[in-house]
């Protein structure tokens, strides 16, 4: 998946449900980071006798950050961490019920989850390859997200012990682009990696199901997709200008530029459709249309339109030149 336009450039099923053990750790760190103070001290309860597997080891009434708990679940796959966060922050069934909630809001229209961690013994949760592509773009946007699934090596103190841990993600060491991913693996799941790199400009996304050589074929893959498609400015934000009758007293601008990974042999097949909504009741900064790209009769992705008010406009430049003169 190209990350910036979420357009797919290859895949096998992907709209399939499959178990997705701890890739579901992605969507909890998310709903934690969004939810809760990062610095907020958490310590383990009888919650973490309930897992097993993957992980931080961390005792009975030890207490270390939401932080430092984050890092155990993305870069040690801790399940006693997914359910000292769970059930330390929102409480554990309402934490489930907001993973969900946003699960739903970024897109992911084929997820259900039912636990925090992916251990799918007595419950489970699923989702498809797409929808995990889309989850690992929208948690690639959070900075806090992005600085931990890079980690490679990570020292923490909690309130009993001191603790050296290591990625267990090795295409952060065997792929110089790689950025991030999280792996996840039950007997029922198979091996599944989600991961990220950058090259350049251009950002992808892969995730694989079912695949023991999971490392190696996404460095393959990275080269092969970096090597085939290019980045494209197809609609740049700045220069974008519309003059429309119906808004003649307002200016019509996008928030972002649109870029998409193309082909070189795609760059012809490129539409870009502007569609305008013509609404009475007009406020400043309001959507009143959008623009719509297509690669090949594809639709790719869109941006909104906003309408900026000519009264406000005047007041914005006026501000600048008075900040000029001084």
């Amino acid at each position: 998946m190209d990350a910036d336009s979420l357009r797919v450039l290859d895949g096998k099923n992907v709209n399939s449900k499959m178990l997705i053990a701890s890739t579901t750790k992605i969507l909890t760190a998310v709903t934690a980071i969004e939810n809760v103070p990062l610095t907020d001290v958490l310590c383990a309860g009888e919650e973490i006798k309930e897992v097993y597997g993957s992980m931080i080891y961390i005792d009975e009434g030890e207490c270390m950050t939401l932080y430092d708990l984050l890092v155990g679940l993305l870069l040690r796959s801790g399940n006693d961490a997914a359910m000292v966060i769970a059930s330390n922050t929102l409480g554990y069934d309402n934490f489930i019920r907001k993973m969900n909630e946003t699960a739903l809001k970024i897109g992911m229209m084929n997820t259900t989850i039912s636990n925090p961690h992916g251990l799918d013994n007595e419950t489970e949760n699923y989702s498809t390859p797409y929808d995990l592509a889309i989850l690992m773009r929208y948690a690639s946007n959070n900075l806090t997200f992005k600085e931990i699934t890079n980690k490679v090596k990570y020292t923490l103190k909690s309130s009993k012990e001191e603790y050296i841990w290591y990625n267990k993600n090795e295409l952060l060491t065997r792929y110089k682009y790689a950025t991030g991913g999280k792996t996840g693996y039950t007997e029922k799941s198979g091996y599944i990696l989600v991961s990220s790199a950058k090259r350049g400009r251009e950002n992808l996304i892969i995730v694989t199901f079912k695949d023991k050589d999971r490392f190696n074929t996404h460095k393959n893959l990275y080269e092969k997709y970096f090597d085939m498609y290019d980045k494209y400015r197809v609609v740049d934000k700045y220069t974008f200008n519309i003059d429309d009758d119906y808004y003649k007293d307002g200016h019509l601008y996008i928030k972002n530029d649109i870029d998409i990974m193309l082909k070189e042999d795609e760059l012809d097949k490129v539409e870009v459709n502007v569609e305008i909504i013509k609404k009475k009741n007009i406020t400043d900064g309001m959507v009143v249309g959008s623009v719509k790209v297509y690669a090949q009769g594809e639709f790719i992705t869109s941006e909104n339109i906003y309408l900026l008010l000519k009264e406000k406009k005047l007041s914005i430049l006026k501000r600048l030149l008075k900040l000029g003169e001084k």
